[in-house]
């Protein structure tokens, strides 16, 4: 206190250079003037310390509009904030909160419902162990993150490598990148190169579903009846697939960079830049070879397989109902499997684990054909899927 009094009788000296005791005092030019008008208009008690507590706390819920919201939520366990504000307007008026003030209400006395957040049925928690030693090993593919041509359509190509040579097969723009529209992509490029033994991919669609047995998807069920593996990478690691993601990158910096005018012109772009990555720019990793120089077609061409399993399993084919039917009943499967035959191999008296060619399906409750007496045969019939 006796410096800000020794300061500010200083400052208001005739002829005071405030700066210059600002800087002798080790304070801010702003802080000196704010201490000179207290003084001015107060006099000594303008310069005592102020509580930094801010007068009005706009955030802050009277107790008896909290009252009224703990009450609405026990009378309505189950009704969110929005409903209860329309149930509270009726008693509070203008006094009502907002439904994120509810929230929070609800959230500091424990009332509040957290959505437990689903874990996908197929979730891959490890990286991906991939051997590629050869062209059409590992095939990658995922979608470049979109941008905008100049005329404002927006551009998402899907892009396929191999990579082993770093061949780039694809730059295509899709305007809906659904399972359909990236089948007849792959059916062009299966007529051209060849299958690859595996097909790396993240996790998102079309190419996998996460609340899926197996994690398939219409595509990549499909792309496992041609005999080609799928490899997964793990969710949120890029990483995994980073080779793909450089590619993206130099994507990013040529291309996307300088959009064209529409999307007709900018595709014909993405074939130039992939035609002179190929066939033109050398990668160290290829000892300075161009990727065209390296990579060789697939002698396998595209065709499904019958699907084969072992003596002792019920072999099914899954209805376009997304099911199986067996002599006690319907199971239900995955939509993605629709026309496709699963191997179910027995595990005990009521459980069996269902595949999809080499992919596990998890297990599958089935009931006997032959039931005790004393069940009752439709409540039996009642089936779930416990793996």
């Amino acid at each position: 206190m006796s410096l800000k009094i020794e300061f500010v009788e200083r400052a208001t000296a005739k002829g005071a250079n405030i700066a210059q005791l600002c800087r002798e005092y080790g304070i801010s030019r702003q802080t000196g003037h704010k201490w000179i008008e207290r003084f001015r208009r107060q006099g000594y008690d303008g310069l005592e310390e102020r509580s930094r507590r801010p007068h009005a706390a706009p955030l802050a819920t009277a107790e008896d509009v909290v009252v009224e919201i703990v009450r609405a939520r026990e009378a309505h366990p189950s009704w969110g904030p929005i409903k209860l504000r329309s149930l509270l307007a009726a008693k509070l008026g203008e006094a009502t909160p907002s439904p994120r003030t509810i929230a929070r209400v609800l959230d500091r006395f424990g009332k509040l419902r957290k959505r437990r957040r689903e874990r996908g049925l197929s979730i891959v928690e490890r990286a991906p162990v991939v051997d590629v030693k050869a062209p059409n090993d590992v095939w990658t593919v995922d979608f470049k993150g979109w941008w905008r041509t100049r005329d404002g359509a927006r551009c998402e190509p899907l892009t396929v490598r191999d990579a082993f040579s770093r061949f780039i097969l694809a730059i295509d723009i899709v305007e809906h990148g659904t399972a359909a529209a990236t089948r007849v992509i792959f059916e062009r490029l299966f007529r051209r190169y060849g299958t690859p033994s595996a097909i790396q991919c993240d996790n998102g669609a079309p190419f996998v579903s996460v609340r899926a047995r197996g994690g398939l998807s219409t595509l990549s069920a499909w792309w496992i009846s041609l005999g080609i593996r799928l490899v997964r990478s793990r969710p949120g690691c890029p990483q995994d697939n980073g080779a793909h993601e450089r590619m993206h990158a130099d994507m990013s910096v040529e291309l996307e960079a300088s959009p064209e005018d529409s999307l007709p012109t900018q595709q014909r772009a993405c074939n130039r830049w992939r035609q002179q990555f190929n066939h033109v720019r050398p990668h160290a990793a290829l000892k300075n070879k161009t990727p065209a120089d390296v990579y060789k077609p697939s002698p396998k061409k595209p065709k499904q397989r019958v699907a084969l399993y072992p003596t002792g399993w019920l072999v099914r084919r899954v209805h376009r109902g997304d099911d199986i039917r067996t002599a006690s009943g319907q199971y239900f499967l995955s939509q993605a499997l629709a026309g496709h035959r699963v191997g179910l191999e027995p595990v005990d008296g009521l459980r069996w684990r269902a595949w999809f060619h080499q992919v596990d399906l998890g297990l599958i409750e089935i009931v006997p054909d032959t039931l005790p007496p004393t069940l009752d045969r439709s409540f039996a019939a009642r089936h779930r899927l416990v793996g």
